[in-house]
C-alpha cells in the first residue's frame, strides 16, 4: 500500500518542536556557576526599556540577524506587522547544569575529532558535558556545531494528554491548519541529570529518541513517529512510523531528509533547530554577534493565532521582554560530495555561546537565494533538581518561507496552561524504554 506521505511528514516534522514551557521567575544574580539556580543579569548594547518599531528598527540592525531584518525592510510578502514593538529587558544568564558542567570539565580534554573518508568530521572519545569548552582552530566551526549536537537538554521530556502540543500552517490567505499531540523526548547516553545514569539500560547505543503520536485532528489520530539518533555519529538517524490503516510501523528512507510535503520544515530542521547527520556537513564561523532574542515567555504563545500579532505570526508584546544574546554565527553547508539533490545551499544558525541553543536560522535554496526565516525560541523552565535552563525541551518555533508566502508555527498547549513534565515529573508510564524508544513499541500506540 502506498504511503500517505503528506501525513507522514506532517507528523516527523511536529514531533521534534512540540513542548509547553512554565513562565520562571528570574533568581537573583551573582551566583557562582556551578550554582545552577542562580541568574546573572547585564545589558550591553541596547539600554533596558528600549522598544523596537517599525519606525525605529534601523538603529538596531546590528543586532538582528539577516533574517530578522528582510522582515522589518517589507521587501517579501512576509514582513512585520506596522504595530510590532520588542521591548529589550537585560540579559538573563542561566548558568548550565553543575552536573553538565562537571562533565565538561573531567572529559572536556579529552575529546577529538576524527577525519572521515569522505571528508567528513566526527566526534571521538566524547563522554558528557561540553565536548569542545574552548573551540578553537583548526575546524572551529565544526566544534561548535558538536557542542550545538551535544548541549544540555534534560534526560526526559513529556507532553501529556492534558498538554498538547501544536504545529500550525499558515498561508497567504490566512488559511490555518493546526495538528495536535503527545510528545516525548529522551537522552539515552551521556546524561548528567541528577539520579539519572550515564547511560540507560536496554539504550542499545541510541543518544536519544523523540516519540510523537497525533492526537487531534480525529482523522489523523494514532499516527505515531520514532526518530532514533545514536551516540555513533556516523550512523545515519532512523525513523518509523505507525500508520494507522496499516496497524504496524515502518522505517522511513532515511536519505529523504528535505521531505515537508505541507510543513515549512524538514526532519533536517528538527530538534529545536538541526537534525542531521552532521558529519556529512562542514560548518564554518562566520563571527560572533549580539543579537536579539526572547525566551523567558511561559505560555504567552499558547493560543494561535490569537496570540500572535497577525498576519505574520510574530510574538506580541505580551511575550515578554527580548534580550540581546552573545551568538556564534554558524554557516552550515552539506558535504561537496553529497550536496547533490540537497535541498538547502546552506544554513546560517546563531548558536548561543552560553548554553548553545539555537536561537534564529537563515535557510538559503541550492542558488543561494533566501527561501526561509526562523526564530527559535528555546523556553526558560525550571528543570527538577537542576534549577531554571534555556535549554529545556520546550520551545516555540516560525518558520517562515519567504518564497512561497506560507508559514508555520509549532510549540505549547492549546492555553490551559499545563507545564512540560520534566525527568522526576513525567508521569511513571513514560519510562518505558520498550514502548517509547523502540520500533516495538509503536504496535502498542492502539492498544
Amino acid at each position: 500500500m502506498k504511503q500517505p506521505r503528506g501525513l507522514i511528514c506532517l507528523a516527523l516534522v511536529v514531533a521534534f518542536f512540540l513542548a509547553n514551557p512554565r513562565r520562571v521567575r528570574a533568581a537573583a544574580s551573582g551566583a557562582a556557576a556551578a550554582d545552577a539556580g542562580s541568574v546573572n543579569a547585564v545589558t550591553s548594547g541596547i539600554a533596558a526599556g528600549t522598544r523596537i518599531t517599525a519606525l525605529n528598527w534601523r538603529q538596531y540592525r546590528q543586532f538582528m540577524p539577516d533574517g530578522m531584518i528582510a522582515l522589518f525592510a517589507g521587501g517579501y510578502y512576509w514582513k512585520m506587522p506596522a504595530d510590532v514593538a520588542m521591548e529589550v529587558g537585560p540579559t538573563v544568564i542561566h548558568p548550565l547544569p553543575a552536573g553538565y558542567l562537571a562533565a565538561t570539565e573531567k572529559y572536556g580534554s579529552q575529546t577529538q575529532l576524527a577525519a572521515l573518508p569522505d571528508g567528513g568530521l566526527t566526534v571521538v572519545d566524547y563522554q558528557g558535558g561540553v565536548p569542545f569548552p574552548s573551540p578553537a582552530a583548526p575546524h572551529e566551526g565544526w566544534k561548535i556545531l558538536a557542542n550545538f549536537w551535544f548541549r544540555y537538554i534534560p534526560h526526559l521530556v513529556v507532553n501529556t494528554r492534558n498538554n498538547l502540543g501544536f504545529s500550525c500552517t499558515l498561508d497567504s490567505y490566512g488559511n490555518a491548519s493546526c495538528i495536535k499531540g503527545l510528545w516525548v523526548y529522551r537522552q539515552l547516553a551521556y546524561n548528567t541529570d541528577p539520579g539519572v545514569p550515564t547511560t540507560i539500560p536496554g539504550g542499545a547505543g541510541k543518544f536519544y529518541t523523540t516519540w510523537f503520536m497525533i492526537e487531534e485532528p480525529e482523522q489523523q489520530k494514532y499516527t505515531a513517529t520514532l526518530t532514533i539518533g545514536y551516540a555513533d555519529l556516523t550512523k545515519p538517524e532512523e525513523i518509523y512510523v505507525f500508520l494507522p490503516v496499516l496497524r504496524r510501523a515502518q522505517s522511513l528512507s532515511a536519505a529523504a531528509r528535505c521531505a515537508s510535503s505541507g510543513s515549512d520544515t524538514t526532519p533536517d530542521d528538527g530538534r529545536f533547530a538541526f537534525d542531521a547527520n552532521i558529519p556529512d556537513f562542514n560548518a564554518h564561523l562566520i563571527g560572533e554577534r549580539k543579537i536579539l532574542a526572547q525566551m523567558d515567555v511561559g505560555t504567552a504563545g499558547a493560543n494561535f493565532p490569537q496570540d500572535y500579532d497577525m498576519p505574520l505570526g510574530w510574538p506580541k508584546p505580551s511575550w515578554g521582554k527580548w534580550e540581546l544574546r552573545d551568538t556564534y554565527a554558524l554557516e552550515i553547508r552539506k558535504l561537496p560530495a553529497k550536496a547533490a539533490g540537497y535541498c538547502y545551499g546552506k544554513r546560517i544558525i546563531y548558536i548561543d555561546r552560553q548554553f548553545y541553543g539555537a536561537l534564529w536560522q537563515d535557510l538559503y535554496d541550492s542558488q543561494m537565494r533566501l527561501w526561509k526565516v526562523a526564530l527559535l525560541q528555546p523556553i526558560v523552565i525550571k528543570v527538577p533538581r537542576v534549577g531554571p535552563q534555556n535549554s529545556s525541551g520546550a520551545q516555540y518555533s516560525h518558520y517562515w518561507d519567504l518564497q512561497n508566502r506560507h508559514a508555520t508555527f509549532s510549540g505549547p498547549n492549546d492555553g490551559h496552561g499545563y507545564d512540560v513534565l520534566i525527568n522526576d515529573e513525567a508521569p511513571e508510564e513514560y519510562g518505558d524504554i520498550e514502548r517509547y524508544t523502540t520500533p516495538g513499541g509503536l504496535s502498542e500506540v492502539m492498544r
